[in-house]
């Protein structure tokens, strides 16, 4: 798939994003501005161009080269030319000048394949620096995500901690009026006051951790750092996802294995072309030569103009250079055998990689729910512990009990709501999927 392909892809499966007038960052916002101004994206379509020039007709060899010349000479001697008979005649100040021109064409007509394995090579070469590319945006797409799953569980923190600070300053109240009246100590007052102050320092805290995680996914768009922003906090996961469907697409499409069998392939042709240097080469040239002369009064001739074409064939064939070509031979064929070996241990490497992404994202699957019923439980055991509390019926202890019991059950949810949703991105960029997931 070509890298411009692989690209609208990854824009039209991540959605149309809903556009706000505010500061909302939607997840197509990211991708967009990624694709954009993310710094390593940019250098792998930078190579991605400069490799897509080389595997051009124009630097396969197949073409001629056609090359043209030209000069014009001048010279004024002075000559003396002595004949047979014994005479003699002397001229001063002779000139003669020329002009010549002319335009060489050549052409290799046959190299022993050497030209073909080269210019395959060179277009393989290009295969993998596309997918050195997408290897590249995968990576991107899965980091700015994983980022901004952690700005939006944080987000969710600090209106979880809102929350807890709000039950708090309630609590104070009731302390206060409460000890007013004569039905609680101060010490009550002070404890709930003592929670209070906490609770803001946790979300001062939080507060401070979410504006730099913010600017960490600023830095991976490529854009300033200070921007200010929200995300969106929803999450969608994928289902019907099966470990024989994801392996299989794995050992088929994971760029990690196309890009090992693309060097395979590109080892075998360097072979190919050095093993090419063992059969003789077959060249044409052909030549339009103009030359004009004109001589001064000694020569035999005044003027003289040469001018037509001239075609030659030569063949030339490395018999022997030495043990060269020998040697380059030898090295590719361990070249392609290390090849081999690092694909297979690669699939091998993969295979495991795979079925530890499967059950890392199986147990995000069990953890999600467990914390989901968790959080649950702990809402319905708080509004009880709230209703006691208003009668007078618990202490203030058992009441923050509740009240942390409740915020931590918020916390984990959060947590296991964004950890499986980055298990599913890191099992489906594995399986070469990465297009199909659903951010």
């Amino acid at each position: 798939m070509k890298l411009s392909k692989y690209i609208f892809l990854i824009l039209v499966l991540t959605g149309a994003g809903a556009r706000s007038q505010d500061v909302l960052l939607t997840k197509q916002d990211a991708v967009d501005i990624a694709l954009a101004n993310n710094y390593d994206i940019k250098i792998a379509e930078g190579n991605v161009e400069s490799a897509e020039n080389s595997a051009s007709i124009y630097n396969s060899g197949y073409l001629p080269t056609l090359s043209a010349t030209g000069g014009a000479n001048y010279n004024m001697v002075d000559n003396t030319v002595e004949l047979q008979d014994g005479s003699s005649a002397k001229e001063k100040g002779v000139q003669t000048y020329s002009f010549n021109g002319a335009l060489t064409l050549n052409y290799t007509i046959f190299n022993g394949q050497g030209r073909k394995y080269n210019y395959a090579q060179l277009k393989e070469n290009y295969n993998l620096t596309e997918l050195q590319a997408r290897q590249v945006i995968e990576n991107s797409i899965v980091n700015i995500f994983s980022i901004y799953y952690e700005v939006a569980r944080l987000t969710q923190n600090v209106n979880s901690q809102y929350e807890t600070i709000d039950i708090s300053r309630r609590r104070l109240q009731r302390m206060k009026y409460g000890y007013e009246y004569g039905q609680n100590t101060q010490l009550d007052v002070l404890n709930a006051e003592v929670d209070y102050n906490n609770d803001s320092i946790t979300l001062r805290n939080l507060n401070l951790e979410l504006s730099n995680v913010k600017r960490d996914l600023n830095v991976l768009l490529g854009r300033e750092v200070s921007i200010d922003f929200t995300v969106d906090t929803a999450i969608t996961y994928m289902t019907g996802l099966y470990y024989e469907d994801l392996m299989h697409n794995a050992l088929k499409n994971n760029v990690t294995v196309l890009q090992n069998e693309g060097l395979l392939r590109s080892s075998e042709y360097g072979m190919k072309v050095d093993k090419s240097a063992l059969i003789p080469n077959l060249g044409l040239s052909a030549n339009y030569n103009y030359n004009d002369r004109f001589n001064g009064s000694t020569a035999p001739f005044k003027h003289q103009t040469v001018i037509g074409p001239n075609v030659s064939a030569n063949l030339s064939w490395n018999i022997f250079d030495g043990g060269l070509t020998k040697v380059r031979i030898q090295n590719s064929k361990i070249a392609v055998q290390n090849q081999e070996i690092a694909r297979q241990q690669n699939l091998q490497v993969l295979q495991r990689n795979v079925n530890n992404a499967w059950a890392f994202y199986q147990n995000a699957l069990f953890v999600l729910e467990a914390e989901r019923k968790n959080l649950q439980t702990n809402q319905r055991n708080f509004e009880r512990t709230l209703e006691q509390q208003k009668l007078g019926q618990i202490t203030s202890i058992e009441f923050r009990q509740a009240q942390l019991n409740l915020l931590n059950a918020q916390l984990n949810f959060n947590q296991a709501k964004y950890q499986a949703k980055t298990a599913e991105l890191a099992l489906l960029q594995l399986s070469g999927d990465l297009m199909l997931a659903e951010f």
